[in-house]
């Protein structure tokens, strides 16, 4: 049996030596804010902005509206707690694929790890050719190659500075994305009322041909897989609790962030998804006839949103230029996101030798640069779009994407589950151990566990009749991807499955510790001052403790 390299955080490789002296490694250099706008606009890209005019049709709102209400309220949320409660407790380096390792098995990490990467690695490619998409709103005739390198070329070098400028970035945009949604809702409800240049009060007009619509099949068995499809439609387009993870290690004060990033995902899939939803449901009908020859000519940019049309039809001129460039500026983040974000899987596995050790290559300033040039590199593919239509390849990719990340998901709710055996197993109690306890757990976690396998299971429901192999191949790609990765490793490295009674919790916490003093120390000199302020008095120098009525340094 060979040995398996060690990790980065074993205790028996000294952090001040070893892998950490020649390499390097990442910086926590992302603050709160920076970590709360990549979790609340890191998703948000060009599905919920003209993807979704395919499934407002083919679906009808209330099935828009009640698809993304399941999926997010009892998918996402539970694994965004999940993985919340684990990486503030933990927020190393190794992120959650080093814990799947610790909780369920070495192989079920390496698995898991490189199929994110994967997937990740399809999104970013999503993006890049929505860029493309989106720019030939404008003009048809530059190749589709130029903008794919034009946003390869801006991500590449945004990740290639230090984190905290990518932060500042992601910051800026995702700010944007935000406003763009908010805005478009606004307008709907203002405009739903009256205000708008035909004094139009529209109301629910659009909801009176039905609301949920046939897919598929009639009857009631269609409605429900009208539904269904916009179940798997909002695994590819509402993001789970991977940034924040994959972040963990550089994140700073992350035992007080990342509770508090991931507690606001239930606000998040309410006010952005569902009331999002519910208004380009509003503002657009369904069986709009500029909806259904954008849908089948393939328009670009934002010819094809349902939003344009909306606002279009009601007489409102200038916005859709405006609109689009919004749009672009959507891809473009999520792009940018994901080229982080699969970059540090990369870094995570090259930490616990699943991956070349080459790439935890470090600069001055905390960034695995091989990492990212890797990432760079392999997302060449999506110069495909200069032979293929833009938008073929854009759904190519979706498809690619949706399973990887719903079945990542899922599998994060399986380390939550081994976790929370470990716990029970060694006799400690969430309550008074960990920093933050997720709420509703473990029921939550099982609940969304079997959703996530029941939406990956029935992810291709449509390739089967008529039968079609090109979507047989992308709708489930990904199974196949993780069964053949856990069994290559699971047979070369000889792995055992984790033992609840002796899993390791405990390796990496002392460092997590040091460097969280210097933060939890602040919380603690602010919560004083804050209370001698409160009895109208307060010491004149920061860092000052009081006894009594006397001032003394610590």
């Amino acid at each position: 049996m060979e040995k398996k390299a060690p990790s980065i955080n074993d205790s028996s490789v000294p952090s001040e030596v070893g892998i950490i002296s020649p390499y390097g490694q990442t910086k926590r250099g992302l603050s709160p804010r920076h970590v709360q706008l990549m979790a609340i606009g890191g998703s948000i890209g060009t599905g919920l902005f003209v993807g979704i005019g395919s499934y407002l049709q083919s679906s009808g709102p209330l099935s828009l509206i009640l698809g993304y209400l399941f999926y997010g309220l009892l998918f996402i949320w539970p694994c965004n707690l999940c993985v919340g409660e684990m990486c503030a407790y933990l927020p190393i380096r190794g992120s959650i694929f080093e814990l799947a390792a610790r909780y369920v098995d070495p192989a079920f990490g390496f698995a898991m790890g490189w199929l994110y990467f994967y997937g990740g690695l399809m999104l970013v490619c999503v993006e890049y050719s929505a860029v493309a998409t989106v720019m030939q709103y404008w003009t048809t005739s530059v190749n589709p190659a130029v903008w794919v390198t034009m946003a390869m070329v801006v991500c590449t070098a945004i990740n290639l500075v230090g984190v905290k400028w990518y932060g500042e970035s992601e910051f800026i945009m995702a700010s944007t994305k935000v406003l763009l949604l908010i805005g478009l809702i606004l307008i709907t409800f203002v405009t739903m009322l009256g205000g708008n240049p035909n004094h139009d009060r529209y109301g629910f007009r659009h909801w009176k041909r039905g609301v949920m619509s046939e897919f598929y099949t009639d009857g009631d068995l269609g409605r429900f897989l009208g539904w269904l499809n916009v179940v798997i439609y909002a695994g590819f387009s509402v993001a789970g609790p991977d940034l924040p993870a994959l972040a963990a290690g550089e994140i700073q004060n992350p035992r007080f962030t990342i509770p508090r990033v991931v507690k606001m995902i239930f606000y998040r899939i309410i006010a952005f998804y569902v009331i999002g939803s519910l208004a380009v449901g509003i503002i657009c009908d369904p069986q709009d006839p500029r909806l259904l020859e954008a849908l089948n000519n393939g328009s670009e940019g934002s010819a094809a949103s349902p939003w344009v049309i909306g606002i279009q039809n009601l007489g409102i001129h200038g916005l859709p230029d405006l609109i689009n460039v919004l749009i672009l500026l959507s891809g473009w983040s999520c792009g940018n996101a994901y080229l982080y974000s699969s970059s540090r899987t990369l870094y995570s596995l090259a930490r616990d030798g699943q991956a070349p050790r080459v790439l935890l290559k470090c600069t001055a300033s905390g960034v695995p640069i091989y990492c990212v040039l890797a990432v760079s590199l392999v997302s060449c593919v999506t110069f495909l779009v200069a032979s293929t239509s833009s938008v073929t390849v854009f759904y190519w990719f979706v498809d690619l994407t949706t399973c990887a990340f719903i079945l990542t998901y899922t599998n994060m709710l399986i380390v939550f589950v081994g976790w929370h055996r470990a716990l029970k197993a060694q006799g400690i109690d969430r309550q008074t151990f960990l920093p933050w306890a997720a709420p509703l757990m473990p029921y939550a976690a099982y609940v969304a566990l079997v959703i996530g396998s029941l939406v990956v299971l029935f992810n291709g429901f449509t390739v089967f009749s008529p039968w079609s192999t090109q979507g047989f191949v992308t709708s489930y790609f990904g199974i196949a991807l993780w069964v053949v990765l856990f069994v290559f490793w699971k047979g070369f490295r000889k792995t055992s499955f984790a033992d609840p009674a002796t899993a390791d919790i405990h390796s990496g916490k002392a460092e997590v510790d040091a460097e969280c003093q210097v933060w939890e120390a602040g919380g603690v000199a602010e919560r004083r001052r804050e209370e001698l302020a409160r009895m109208h008095w307060a010491p004149a120098v920061v860092g000052e403790d009081v006894v009594g009525d006397n001032r003394t340094e610590v």
